[in-house]
Protein backbone atom coordinates (compact mmCIF):
# COMPACT_ATOMS: atom_id res chain seq x y z
CA UNK A 1 0.00 0.00 0.00
CA UNK A 2 0.79 3.59 -0.56
CA UNK A 3 2.12 5.63 2.22
CA UNK A 4 -0.92 8.51 3.01
CA UNK A 5 -0.77 12.10 3.25
CA UNK A 6 -2.85 14.40 4.86
CA UNK A 7 -2.80 18.14 3.46
CA UNK A 8 -5.21 21.25 3.58
CA UNK A 9 -5.39 25.49 3.09
CA UNK A 10 -8.42 27.55 4.93
CA UNK A 11 -10.44 28.45 2.15
CA UNK A 12 -10.11 32.12 1.23
CA UNK A 13 -10.97 32.23 -2.17
CA UNK A 14 -8.84 32.10 -5.41
CA UNK A 15 -5.02 31.07 -4.83
CA UNK A 16 -2.26 32.69 -5.44
CA UNK A 17 1.60 31.90 -6.35
CA UNK A 18 2.26 31.82 -2.67
CA UNK A 19 -0.06 28.79 -2.35
CA UNK A 20 1.36 27.43 -5.67
CA UNK A 21 4.98 27.17 -4.63
CA UNK A 22 4.53 26.58 -0.50
CA UNK A 23 1.52 23.74 -0.97
CA UNK A 24 0.06 23.50 -4.45
CA UNK A 25 3.06 22.30 -6.37
CA UNK A 26 4.28 19.44 -3.99
CA UNK A 27 0.77 17.82 -4.20
CA UNK A 28 0.99 17.75 -7.79
CA UNK A 29 3.85 15.82 -7.65
CA UNK A 30 2.97 13.39 -4.63
CA UNK A 31 0.15 12.09 -6.68
CA UNK A 32 1.68 9.25 -7.86
CA UNK A 33 3.19 8.15 -5.08
CA UNK A 34 0.96 8.73 -1.96
CA UNK A 35 -2.58 7.97 -1.36
CA UNK A 36 -3.34 11.68 -0.49
CA UNK A 37 -6.23 13.51 1.36
CA UNK A 38 -6.70 17.06 1.00
CA UNK A 39 -9.36 18.98 3.26
CA UNK A 40 -10.95 22.07 2.79
CA UNK A 41 -10.15 23.22 6.48
CA UNK A 42 -13.13 25.63 6.92
CA UNK A 43 -13.68 25.32 10.92
CA UNK A 44 -9.70 26.64 10.67
CA UNK A 45 -11.05 30.07 9.00
CA UNK A 46 -13.02 30.67 12.78
CA UNK A 47 -9.73 30.65 14.69
CA UNK A 48 -9.13 33.75 13.38
CA UNK A 49 -11.98 34.44 11.57
CA UNK A 50 -15.31 33.46 13.78
CA UNK A 51 -16.93 36.30 13.07
CA UNK A 52 -16.96 35.93 9.45
CA UNK A 53 -18.82 33.24 7.93
CA UNK A 54 -21.05 34.18 5.16
CA UNK A 55 -18.12 33.86 2.48
CA UNK A 56 -16.92 30.25 3.47
CA UNK A 57 -18.51 28.12 1.00
CA UNK A 58 -17.68 30.27 -2.04
CA UNK A 59 -14.35 30.54 -1.11
CA UNK A 60 -14.28 26.82 -1.08
CA UNK A 61 -15.55 26.62 -4.33
CA UNK A 62 -13.30 28.86 -5.64
CA UNK A 63 -10.07 27.43 -3.89
CA UNK A 64 -11.12 23.53 -5.00
CA UNK A 65 -11.37 24.87 -8.90
CA UNK A 66 -7.85 26.56 -8.48
CA UNK A 67 -6.53 23.12 -6.79
CA UNK A 68 -8.45 21.33 -9.99
CA UNK A 69 -7.03 23.76 -11.78
CA UNK A 70 -3.23 22.78 -11.15
CA UNK A 71 -3.53 19.47 -11.47
CA UNK A 72 -5.09 17.61 -8.38
CA UNK A 73 -6.70 14.73 -9.47
CA UNK A 74 -9.78 13.78 -7.93
CA UNK A 75 -9.88 10.32 -9.41
CA UNK A 76 -6.20 9.66 -7.11
CA UNK A 77 -7.06 12.26 -4.44
CA UNK A 78 -9.62 12.40 -1.94
CA UNK A 79 -11.00 16.06 -1.82
CA UNK A 80 -13.34 16.64 1.21
CA UNK A 81 -14.66 19.79 3.25
CA UNK A 82 -13.35 19.61 7.04
CA UNK A 83 -16.82 20.51 8.57
CA UNK A 84 -18.66 17.08 6.69
CA UNK A 85 -16.55 15.05 8.55
CA UNK A 86 -17.91 15.05 12.26
CA UNK A 87 -15.22 12.63 13.79
CA UNK A 88 -12.72 15.55 13.32
CA UNK A 89 -14.44 17.73 16.36
CA UNK A 90 -14.36 14.22 18.52
CA UNK A 91 -11.00 13.41 18.18
CA UNK A 92 -10.05 17.09 18.28
CA UNK A 93 -11.46 16.94 22.01
CA UNK A 94 -10.18 14.05 23.25
CA UNK A 95 -6.69 15.11 22.08
CA UNK A 96 -7.35 18.47 23.73
CA UNK A 97 -6.95 16.75 27.01
CA UNK A 98 -3.27 15.35 26.19
CA UNK A 99 -1.88 19.25 25.86
CA UNK A 100 -0.99 21.41 28.09
CA UNK A 101 -1.57 25.35 27.68
CA UNK A 102 1.84 26.25 27.99
CA UNK A 103 3.20 23.91 25.35
CA UNK A 104 0.61 25.18 23.14
CA UNK A 105 1.67 28.81 23.99
CA UNK A 106 5.73 27.84 22.84
CA UNK A 107 4.11 27.12 19.29
CA UNK A 108 6.50 29.92 17.36
CA UNK A 109 3.49 29.47 14.11
CA UNK A 110 0.86 30.46 16.58
CA UNK A 111 3.24 33.24 18.51
CA UNK A 112 4.06 34.44 15.15
CA UNK A 113 0.09 34.84 13.84
CA UNK A 114 -0.57 36.64 17.09
CA UNK A 115 1.64 39.26 16.37
CA UNK A 116 0.68 40.07 12.64
CA UNK A 117 -3.15 39.95 13.51
CA UNK A 118 -2.96 41.87 17.10
CA UNK A 119 -4.31 39.60 19.22
CA UNK A 120 -2.23 40.00 22.04
CA UNK A 121 -5.17 40.55 24.77
CA UNK A 122 -7.92 38.72 22.92
CA UNK A 123 -6.70 35.17 22.06
CA UNK A 124 -9.67 33.07 21.59
CA UNK A 125 -9.28 29.33 23.30
CA UNK A 126 -9.90 27.69 19.34
CA UNK A 127 -7.07 30.12 18.20
CA UNK A 128 -4.73 28.82 20.46
CA UNK A 129 -5.84 25.44 20.31
CA UNK A 130 -5.87 25.48 16.48
CA UNK A 131 -2.88 22.97 15.84
CA UNK A 132 -4.83 20.32 18.28
CA UNK A 133 -7.17 20.21 15.61
CA UNK A 134 -4.41 19.74 12.83
CA UNK A 135 -3.34 17.10 14.28
CA UNK A 136 -6.78 15.45 14.47
CA UNK A 137 -7.03 16.34 11.01
CA UNK A 138 -4.12 14.59 9.96
CA UNK A 139 -3.79 11.68 12.47
CA UNK A 140 -7.48 10.58 11.83
CA UNK A 141 -6.46 9.56 8.83
CA UNK A 142 -3.36 7.76 9.77
CA UNK A 143 -1.19 9.71 7.58
CA UNK A 144 2.40 9.11 7.53
CA UNK A 145 3.24 12.46 5.88
CA UNK A 146 2.14 16.00 6.05
CA UNK A 147 3.75 18.42 3.23
CA UNK A 148 4.14 21.68 4.60
CA UNK A 149 6.18 24.99 4.46
CA UNK A 150 8.72 25.55 7.20
CA UNK A 151 6.68 27.65 9.09
CA UNK A 152 4.29 24.66 9.64
CA UNK A 153 7.05 22.20 10.61
CA UNK A 154 5.88 23.13 14.27
CA UNK A 155 2.54 21.75 14.36
CA UNK A 156 3.71 18.52 12.55
CA UNK A 157 6.10 18.08 15.45
CA UNK A 158 3.03 18.58 18.06
CA UNK A 159 1.47 16.42 15.67
CA UNK A 160 4.04 13.73 16.19
CA UNK A 161 4.14 14.55 20.21
CA UNK A 162 0.25 13.72 20.38
CA UNK A 163 0.19 10.52 18.67
CA UNK A 164 3.55 9.62 20.55
CA UNK A 165 1.51 10.17 23.98
CA UNK A 166 -1.72 8.95 22.58
CA UNK A 167 -0.01 5.60 21.96
CA UNK A 168 1.73 5.19 25.51
CA UNK A 169 -1.23 5.39 27.26
CA UNK A 170 -3.67 3.67 25.49
CA UNK A 171 -1.91 1.33 22.88
CA UNK A 172 -0.67 1.82 19.11
CA UNK A 173 -3.16 3.17 16.94
CA UNK A 174 -1.19 6.44 15.21
CA UNK A 175 1.90 6.89 12.92
CA UNK A 176 4.06 9.70 13.78
CA UNK A 177 4.12 11.07 10.44
CA UNK A 178 6.98 13.05 8.53
CA UNK A 179 7.03 16.51 7.50
CA UNK A 180 7.73 16.55 4.17
CA UNK A 181 9.43 20.20 3.87
CA UNK A 182 8.41 21.89 0.61
CA UNK A 183 11.64 23.05 -1.66
CA UNK A 184 10.51 26.62 -2.10
CA UNK A 185 8.09 27.42 0.40
CA UNK A 186 8.00 30.81 0.69
CA UNK A 187 7.80 33.00 -2.02
CA UNK A 188 7.70 36.80 -0.62
CA UNK A 189 4.93 39.52 -2.09
CA UNK A 190 5.41 41.66 -4.46
CA UNK A 191 6.78 44.21 -1.98
CA UNK A 192 8.88 42.06 -0.61
CA UNK A 193 6.52 41.29 2.73
CA UNK A 194 4.82 38.34 3.35
CA UNK A 195 2.30 37.38 0.02
CA UNK A 196 -1.60 37.72 1.30
CA UNK A 197 -4.02 39.00 -0.91
CA UNK A 198 -5.22 41.40 1.79
CA UNK A 199 -2.13 43.49 1.34
CA UNK A 200 -2.85 43.26 -3.01
CA UNK A 201 0.88 42.29 -2.93
CA UNK A 202 -0.28 38.82 -5.01
CA UNK A 203 -0.38 37.80 -8.42
CA UNK A 204 -3.30 34.50 -8.51
CA UNK A 205 -3.26 31.74 -10.53
CA UNK A 206 -6.29 32.96 -12.35
CA UNK A 207 -5.05 36.57 -13.24
CA UNK A 208 -5.01 37.63 -16.71
CA UNK A 209 -1.67 38.44 -18.62
CA UNK A 210 -2.42 42.34 -18.05
CA UNK A 211 -3.15 41.84 -14.71
CA UNK A 212 -0.17 40.18 -14.12
CA UNK A 213 1.86 42.74 -16.50
CA UNK A 214 0.64 45.90 -14.37
CA UNK A 215 1.26 44.06 -10.59
CA UNK A 216 4.24 42.76 -12.04
CA UNK A 217 5.77 46.49 -13.19
CA UNK A 218 4.58 47.72 -9.60
CA UNK A 219 7.30 44.92 -7.82
CA UNK A 220 9.37 46.45 -5.64
CA UNK A 221 13.43 46.13 -6.83
CA UNK A 222 16.71 46.92 -5.60
CA UNK A 223 16.11 50.36 -3.66
CA UNK A 224 19.99 51.91 -4.60
CA UNK A 225 18.80 51.08 -8.44
CA UNK A 226 17.45 53.69 -9.35
CA UNK A 227 18.37 53.65 -12.99
CA UNK A 228 19.34 51.58 -15.81
CA UNK A 229 23.28 51.40 -15.61
CA UNK A 230 23.52 51.56 -11.83
CA UNK A 231 24.57 48.04 -10.17
CA UNK A 232 22.13 45.64 -8.71
CA UNK A 233 21.62 43.70 -5.81
CA UNK A 234 19.91 40.09 -6.93
CA UNK A 235 20.17 38.91 -3.41
CA UNK A 236 17.51 41.97 -2.18
CA UNK A 237 15.33 41.97 -5.13
CA UNK A 238 11.98 40.48 -4.92
CA UNK A 239 11.48 40.26 -9.09
CA UNK A 240 15.08 38.28 -8.80
CA UNK A 241 13.59 35.99 -6.41
CA UNK A 242 10.47 35.30 -8.95
CA UNK A 243 13.13 34.65 -11.17
CA UNK A 244 15.50 32.01 -9.89
CA UNK A 245 11.09 29.93 -8.95
CA UNK A 246 9.73 30.81 -12.57
CA UNK A 247 12.73 31.57 -14.99
CA UNK A 248 15.75 29.18 -13.79
CA UNK A 249 17.17 28.96 -17.39
CA UNK A 250 17.83 32.91 -17.52
CA UNK A 251 18.80 33.28 -14.17
CA UNK A 252 22.52 33.08 -13.67
CA UNK A 253 22.67 35.78 -16.68
CA UNK A 254 19.78 37.85 -14.90
CA UNK A 255 21.85 37.91 -11.80
CA UNK A 256 25.22 39.20 -13.91
CA UNK A 257 23.50 41.82 -16.03
CA UNK A 258 21.97 43.37 -12.75
CA UNK A 259 25.36 43.33 -10.57
CA UNK A 260 27.11 45.03 -13.81
CA UNK A 261 23.97 47.31 -14.82
CA UNK A 262 23.21 45.93 -18.06
CA UNK A 263 19.72 45.33 -17.54
CA UNK A 264 17.69 47.75 -15.94
CA UNK A 265 14.57 46.81 -13.84
CA UNK A 266 11.96 47.70 -16.36
CA UNK A 267 13.36 45.31 -18.86
CA UNK A 268 13.83 42.64 -15.71
CA UNK A 269 10.18 42.88 -15.00
CA UNK A 270 8.78 42.93 -18.55
CA UNK A 271 10.73 39.48 -18.75
CA UNK A 272 9.40 38.23 -15.62
CA UNK A 273 5.66 39.09 -16.33
CA UNK A 274 5.89 37.41 -19.67
CA UNK A 275 7.29 34.17 -18.44
CA UNK A 276 4.71 34.31 -15.62
CA UNK A 277 1.85 34.66 -18.34
CA UNK A 278 3.16 31.47 -19.63
CA UNK A 279 3.57 29.60 -16.94
CA UNK A 280 -0.05 30.62 -15.51
CA UNK A 281 -1.78 29.87 -18.83
CA UNK A 282 -2.55 26.41 -18.86
CA UNK A 283 -4.15 26.84 -15.04
CA UNK A 284 -6.37 29.89 -16.25
CA UNK A 285 -7.67 27.89 -19.33
CA UNK A 286 -8.76 24.74 -17.21
CA UNK A 287 -9.89 26.91 -14.50
CA UNK A 288 -12.36 28.80 -16.83
CA UNK A 289 -13.66 25.53 -17.90
CA UNK A 290 -14.10 23.96 -14.47
CA UNK A 291 -16.36 27.61 -13.50
CA UNK A 292 -18.71 26.91 -16.02
CA UNK A 293 -19.52 23.42 -14.44
CA UNK A 294 -20.24 23.70 -10.93
CA UNK A 295 -22.16 20.15 -10.58
CA UNK A 296 -18.87 18.34 -11.53
CA UNK A 297 -16.90 20.35 -8.43
CA UNK A 298 -19.91 19.41 -6.26
CA UNK A 299 -19.43 15.60 -7.01
CA UNK A 300 -16.00 15.79 -6.69
CA UNK A 301 -16.77 17.17 -3.03
CA UNK A 302 -19.29 14.70 -1.80
CA UNK A 303 -17.37 11.71 -3.17
CA UNK A 304 -14.52 12.82 -1.03
CA UNK A 305 -16.45 13.65 1.94
CA UNK A 306 -17.87 9.68 1.80
CA UNK A 307 -14.59 8.79 1.41
CA UNK A 308 -13.34 10.73 4.38
CA UNK A 309 -16.18 9.97 6.39
CA UNK A 310 -15.64 6.27 5.81
CA UNK A 311 -11.55 6.45 6.87
CA UNK A 312 -12.38 8.49 9.97
CA UNK A 313 -15.05 6.17 11.44
CA UNK A 314 -12.75 3.61 10.73
CA UNK A 315 -9.77 5.79 12.67
CA UNK A 316 -12.65 6.87 15.89
CA UNK A 317 -13.89 2.68 16.55
CA UNK A 318 -9.74 2.32 16.92
CA UNK A 319 -9.72 5.23 19.24
CA UNK A 320 -12.56 4.35 21.20
CA UNK A 321 -11.55 1.32 21.37
CA UNK A 322 -8.66 1.66 23.30
CA UNK A 323 -9.43 4.35 25.35
CA UNK A 324 -12.94 2.26 26.31
CA UNK A 325 -15.02 5.01 25.76
CA UNK A 326 -17.79 5.60 23.58
CA UNK A 327 -18.72 2.69 23.31
CA UNK A 328 -20.93 -0.56 24.20
CA UNK A 329 -18.76 -3.27 26.22
CA UNK A 330 -19.70 -6.60 27.43
CA UNK A 331 -21.59 -6.93 30.31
Amino acid sequence: MKPRILSGMRPSGRLHLGHWCGALENWVHLQDDYENYHLVADWHVLTTNYENTADIWTHTIDMVIDWLATGIDPNKNVIFIQSHVKEHAELHLLFSMLVTVPRLERNPTVKEQIRELHLENRVSYGHLGYPVLQAADILIYRANAVPVGEDQVPHVELTREIARRFNQLYGEVFPEPEALVTEFSRLPGLDGTKMSKSKNNAILLSDEPEEIRKKVMMAITDPLKVRRGDPGRPNVCTIFNYHKKFNSREVSEIEKDCQSGVLGCVACKQNLAEKLTQYLEPFRHKRQSLEKDRDYIRQVLEQGNRQARQQAAATMELVRHAMKIGYMMEI
